[in-house]
């Protein structure tokens, strides 16, 4: 079958969950389909992007969107009461673009990856599948508690069109599908069950447990562009830090993961590195004793978390971020939502050595039994199929 992928970014290299998801997605289904990928790109594309990715597509298709164009978008997007997230990426010129390149594929079968994208093809009388991914409306809704009171009219409205936009696309696709439990219920559809969840995994031959110096007690990562990444940085640095510095005052925190904002470069202090990029994750986790995700926003799955425990780091987290990932609390990873109950599990990590370690093992055995690749993109392949 021809599959053409329709993305918002171009899925190399892997620094973004959305770019993670589609790759991996696009390797696997890539052994049993032809894949076409037709993906905007805004910036500077990475030398080695069409290259990696033609060894899974039989055509890769870059299509530039610049700065002066997204803005025209949004504003466009303003009046027409779009979403601001489907504003951004939508402009007449591109649909062109993207309607002649399926005319000339045919493809069987359209796999569009975010509402973001779907404006392109939603009215297209092709066999279509939805990625939803995360549930943007209610991402943008938990931003409001803490936002400044100037952007709080605006995160409503727009979290009310994304909602209003969310319930439209489910009825233009044939298939949906979304990153976990929690998410699909959160969808605001009366059909919603019908969404197959289709999780992420982890590429356990590349995330696995490495034997390095421990350098930093804690460690964070992510894209730190990201509002709920920022939040959950602050979260760790401003409430939770303070309080473990009273018992252990050369604590060392490392928050790693490309294009850091000023608020989280503000963050450093001689127990807080700020690394930006790393060339190679599993280093950041590897020579930490404890990986920490105080997620306060967001929806969906955390990769960081799945890597993480992947490679036998034992991982706290939020009851939030846990309610995607499903792990066993107390047992598989440790669950906070005070900064004194954060505080308390990383004092015990740090001082029970026995304790650490069977979460640490216990994680990856979790994460080995229920997060593969394969194993999820088979449900995409059911679906495509009708079966």
């Amino acid at each position: 079958m021809k599959l053409f992928f329709l993305l918002a970014r171009v899925p190399y290299p892997t620094e973004k969950g959305d770019k993670l998801r589609a790759f991996h997605q696009i390797t696997h289904l890539s052994k049993h389909h032809e894949i076409i990928i037709c993906a905007l790109n805004e910036g500077v594309l990475h030398d080695d992007a069409i290259p990696v990715l033609s060894k899974y597509a039989s055509a890769v298709h870059i299509i530039p969107i610049s700065k002066p164009t997204i803005i025209s978008n949004i504003i466009r997007a303003l009046f027409t009461g779009k979403p601001l997230q489907v504003g951004y990426y939508y402009n007449n010129s591109t649909q062109k673009i993207i309607h002649s390149l399926i005319k000339k594929y045919q493809p069987d079968h359209i796999f569009c990856q975010l509402i973001r994208m779907a404006e392109y093809v939603k009215d297209l009388p092709i066999d279509k599948t939805l990625d939803y991914q995360d549930v943007f409306s209610v991402g943008v809704e938990r931003r409001l508690a803490t936002s400044s009171v100037f952007m709080r009219p605006f995160l409503k409205l727009e979290s009310q069109r994304l909602m209003d936009y969310e319930r439209m696309a489910f009825d233009q696709f044939n298939n949906k599908i979304i990153i976990s439990y929690p998410d699909r219920d959160l969808i605001p559809h009366p059909e919603k069950e019908k969404i197959v969840v289709v999780a992420n995994g982890v590429d356990t031959d590349f995330f696995h447990p490495l034997t390095r110096e421990k350098e930093y007690d804690l460690v964070f990562t992510g894209n730190m562009g990201y509002p709920p990444n920022i939040d959950a940085a602050e979260f760790l640095v401003n409430k939770i830090l303070p309080l473990v510095l009273e018992k252990r005052p050369h604590l060392r925190v490392l928050i790693a993961g490309t294009s850091p904002t000023m608020r989280v470069m503000v963050l450093r202090s001689p127990h807080v590195e700020v690394s930006g990029w790393v060339p190679d994750m599993r280093e950041a986790y590897a020579q930490a004793k404890i990986f920490i995700a105080p997620m306060q926003l967001g929806t969906g799955l955390q990769n960081k978390l799945l890597e993480a425990m992947a490679m036998k780091i034992p991982c706290i987290t939020s009851s939030l971020a846990n309610q995607a990932l499903n792990a066993k609390p107390g047992e598989e990873i440790l669950v906070g939502e005070t900064p004194q109950e954060y505080a308390h599990h990383i004092l015990t990590l740090l001082k029970d050595k026995d304790s650490a370690a069977s979460i640490g093992e216990k994680g990856l055995q979790f994460v080995l039994k229920n997060y593969s690749w394969e194993t999820e993109t088979a449900k995409i392949e059911a679906l495509i199929a009708g079966k």
